[in-house]
């Protein structure tokens, strides 16, 4: 039976209610989207768990029937990425970026992570207030990938402000994700020409050499790998960031705790990510056959969205699951994905939450929000779980 679901702002502003009631009443629901085509949502962990591992759920919108939900349509050459498709290319193109993201590589840039967060809270000390997204959460990883990709410093805030515009497009400025897409489009076919032209000591220079020498590559899988790596290491960890910071303020005996303990700052970043993660719904996927899941049959090609946020909170899995625990350990959250779709960027954005986090509080002691809570604005996305902002005061270095 179809669920018409309206009540988009309910579900971008408290997620965790609105799907706490989709799951007490069945696992699987049909719903109107937010561009009003149907889509079935599964809500409950096991079922979340199981299906981002299985292969009869094809990211490939070649799979997708007419007429149902697809998402934000990007061009060919910035659509050929990891995120719609599935083996032997997405297993091909994955290999290639794994390596990039290995928990080797990604602790020896500890060091230089933590002086970038050293150095934005400078840039804030003196002032006693930050606007803790703008300010810290949002130039620490877009500055990590950009220097790990080898983006020029003066195209910094453009990718910033284009990746904002397809993350959470403004139903007030309804063309500006068409800009973005437009500005990625031009950009990156010239970023890459000037690579060629002058290799450099990064990621992209890496990957033309694998595209020109080793040819495993197409040159429009090329650019679109670019704009996904730059894409998702900005988007994953800005968000996972920010509501970090705000859970341990809205629960000061757990932020006390960790101020008192940062060498848990390991675990703590896990129960963030379930508590709160940058993604309440998984990319959408297309049933390649028609599939039953828990006696509901979902017809091939119709398209079916796996809630993590509901996981996460599946009290079947996690005791007191609305309640942010630092210590829990009843782990396994799907935040990050399952499966081979697992975020291949997961150990960077874990140690950049960890310094984040870490960093501020040692820094700033006296932490506290600078607005009434009920005031703090979330993007409006129905599938990333992200604040606009995040005003905060404390006491002045």
């Amino acid at each position: 039976m179809a669920t018409a679901y309206t009540d988009l702002p309910a579900l971008v502003s408290d997620p965790h209610a609105s799907y706490a009631r989709l799951r007490e009443a069945g696992p699987v629901h049909r719903v109107t989207g937010p561009d009003g085509l149907p889509v079935w949502i599964v809500t409950r962990y096991a079922d979340v768990r199981r299906l981002l591992a299985d292969p009869r759920l094809s990211l490939d919108k070649t799979h997708r029937l007419p007429g149902n939900y697809r998402g934000f349509s990007l061009p060919p050459v910035l659509d050929a990425n990891l995120l719609n498709m599935d083996p032997p290319d997405h297993t091909r193109i994955r290999r290639l970026v794994t390596k990039a993201f290995t928990a080797g590589r990604v602790e020896r840039m500890r060091s230089g992570i933590q002086a970038l967060a050293d150095r934005l809270l400078d840039d804030v000390a003196g002032r006693g207030h930050a606007d803790l997204v703008a300010d810290f959460a949002a130039p620490l990883p877009i500055t990590v990938i950009c220097d790990l990709l080898g983006v020029p410093q003066d195209s910094r805030p453009n990718f910033r402000d284009w990746t904002d515009a397809l993350v959470a497009p403004d139903p007030e400025n309804p063309s500006a994700a068409k800009r973005a897409v437009a500005a990625m489009l031009s950009y990156f076919p010239r970023l890459i020409a000037d690579k060629r032209r002058m290799p450099g000591d990064d990621l992209l220079t890496d990957l033309i050499r694998v595209r020109d020498d080793e040819d495993e590559l197409t040159e429009d899988e090329l650019t679109s790998l670019a704009f996904l790596i730059l894409f998702a290491g900005y988007e994953n960890t800005v968000q996972l960031i920010g509501t970090a910071v705000l859970a341990l303020l809205d629960h000061p005996e757990q932020l006390a705790a960790l101020r008192d303990a940062p060498a848990v700052i390991e675990a703590a970043v896990e129960e963030f990510a379930r508590y709160d993660g940058p993604a309440a719904l998984a990319i959408r996927r297309f049933p390649v056959e028609d599939m039953e899941i828990d006696g509901v049959t979902i017809p091939a090609g119709e398209t079916v969205m796996l809630s993590l946020a509901s996981a996460n909170r599946d009290p079947g899995q996690f005791p007191d699951p609305d309640r942010l625990d630092l210590g829990r350990r009843d782990g396994g959250h799907v935040a990050l994905g399952h499966g081979i779709h697992y975020c291949v960027g997961a150990p960077l954005a874990r140690l950049e939450t960890q310094i984040a986090v870490n960093t501020l509080l040692r820094r700033f002691p006296a932490l506290e929000l600078d607005v009434p809570r009920d005031e703090l604005r979330w993007r409006p996305s129905m599938r990333a779980r992200g604040l606009v902002a995040l005003p905060v005061r404390f006491s002045p270095a």
